[in-house]
C-alpha cells in the first residue's frame, strides 16, 4: 500500500486532480504516514467496529483507517474529493457521504449503518475551527458511541485534558469528563501538515463511560457553563443568575461543600456533581 500521507503522493495527487488545499474548509494535508497510522491504531481496536471518518481530505488517514475496519462512513463537505477518495482508496471498505458534517443527525447516522449492535468510532483529522462544536454534537448523541479519536490543535487539546487549577480548565473540560475519560494519543508537529499551520496539533481520544447516566445531562451542562461565565469572578457571583439570586446561590453552594470564595476553575467534577444534587429538585422546574 503506497501511503498516500507523503510529499510525493500529495503533490502527485495534486497535479492529477488539479486540487488545492481550500482555507475556507481548514484543509491542510499530512505527509508523515507515521502519523496517521498511529490515529488509526488508536481509533480503531477491531475490524468489525463501524468507523466515521469527519473531513477525510484526500485520505491520508482514510486509507489507514478502511486497512483496520470493514466499514469506513466519511462524511466530507468538498465536493471535489469523493471521486479522488475511490480511485484512491477503493470502495471495498469505503463510502463518502458529500454533506457538511454539521448539518447530520448523527443519531439517525448510527441506526442506518449500524448493524447488529457493532460497536460505534469516530476518528478525524478536525479542522480547526470546527473541533468544539463538532464535538459537542458527538457528546450529545442519544446512540452509543464507544469512543471518538481526534486530532486538533494542540491549545484545545490542552483545555480538553485540564484539571482543576490549570490555567486552560473551562467548562469544556468539566462536561467531557462528565461523558468520558480521556487521554493524549500523541503530540503532532505543524510540520508534518502540507501547507504548514502556525500551531500545533494533538491527538486526545475520548472514550464514553456511562457513569452519570441517571444525571440530567442539558441542566448540568447548563450550570456548569453558568459557573464559569466570568473566568475572574467567583462561582458565587457567577452561580447567582442560574441559582435565580444571591441568598439561593450560597445556600446551594454551602449545601454541596462548596466554598463561595473559590472560582469554578478550583472545581473538580465531584463539585459540579455535589451542585447538581442539590440544585436540581430546586432549580429543574423553574
Amino acid at each position: 500500500m503506497q501511503a498516500i500521507a507523503t510529499v510525493k503522493k500529495t503533490k502527485e495527487i495534486q497535479n492529477k486532480y488539479h486540487i488545492y488545499t481550500k482555507k475556507s474548509y481548514g484543509q491542510n494535508f499530512i505527509i508523515e504516514p507515521k502519523v496517521v497510522e498511529k490515529i488509526a491504531d488508536a481509533a480503531v481496536h477491531d475490524a468489525g467496529e463501524l468507523v466515521f471518518e469527519i473531513g477525510p481530505g484526500i485520505g491520508a488517514l482514510t486509507q489507514f483507517l478502511c486497512a483496520k475496519a470493514d466499514r469506513v462512513i466519511a462524511y466530507e463537505i468538498d465536493q471535489r474529493l469523493p471521486e479522488i477518495l475511490y480511485n484512491e482508496i477503493g470502495r471495498d471498505h469505503l463510502q463518502v457521504i458529500l454533506q457538511d458534517f454539521m448539518d447530520v443527525d448523527v443519531n439517525e447516522a448510527i441506526r442506518t449503518y449500524r448493524q447488529n449492535n457493532q460497536p460505534v468510532v469516530f476518528a478525524s483529522n478536525l479542522p480547526y475551527y470546527v473541533t468544539t462544536p463538532i464535538l459537542f454534537k458527538l457528546f450529545e448523541a442519544e446512540e452509543p458511541i464507544e469512543r471518538i479519536t481526534v486530532m486538533m490543535q494542540k491549545e484545545v487539546g490542552q483545555r480538553f485534558l485540564a484539571r482543576e487549577n490549570d490555567k486552560e480548565y473551562n467548562a469544556l473540560s468539566v462536561i467531557t469528563q462528565f461523558r468520558c475519560e480521556m487521554k493524549k494519543v500523541m503530540d503532532v508537529s505543524r510540520h508534518v501538515f502540507w501547507p504548514s499551520p502556525r500551531v500545533d496539533s494533538m491527538v486526545v481520544q475520548f472514550v464514553f463511560h456511562h457513569r452519570y447516566d441517571d444525571v440530567d445531562a442539558a441542566f448540568f451542562i447548563a450550570m456548569v457553563k453558568s459557573c464559569f461565565t466570568q473566568r475572574r469572578k467567583t462561582i458565587y457571583n457567577n452561580f447567582q443568575s442560574y441559582a435565580g439570586d444571591k441568598a439561593s446561590a450560597k445556600e446551594l453552594l454551602e449545601r454541596a461543600g462548596i466554598n463561595p470564595g473559590l472560582r469554578a476553575q478550583q472545581c473538580t467534577l465531584a463539585d459540579f456533581l455535589r451542585l447538581y444534587e442539590v440544585s436540581y429538585e430546586s432549580l429543574c422546574t423553574r
